[in-house]
């Protein structure tokens, strides 16, 4: 999954950018559960599968919560 797919389904969700980190990097949280995470900006990549296992874990999320959108 690319940044703007993965983006655009967490928004969806409720989940908002928060502030740009260090380099090409994002914060990202969930207002509702107050929970954080931290997102690469790399355009044009897929995100790796283990980065995305992590970023859906710090919200509590399943990959098949993302497919349903």
């Amino acid at each position: 999954m690319k940044y703007g797919e993965l983006t655009k389904k967490l928004r969806r969700l409720g989940i908002e950018f928060r502030r740009q980190a260090r380099g090409s990097h994002e914060i990202w949280w969930d207002p509702k559960r107050k929970l954080y995470t931290v997102i690469p900006n790399h355009p044009g990549k897929e995100i790796k599968r283990k980065t995305l296992a992590g970023i859906l874990r710090d919200f509590g999320l399943k990959e098949d919560d993302l497919g349903r959108l």
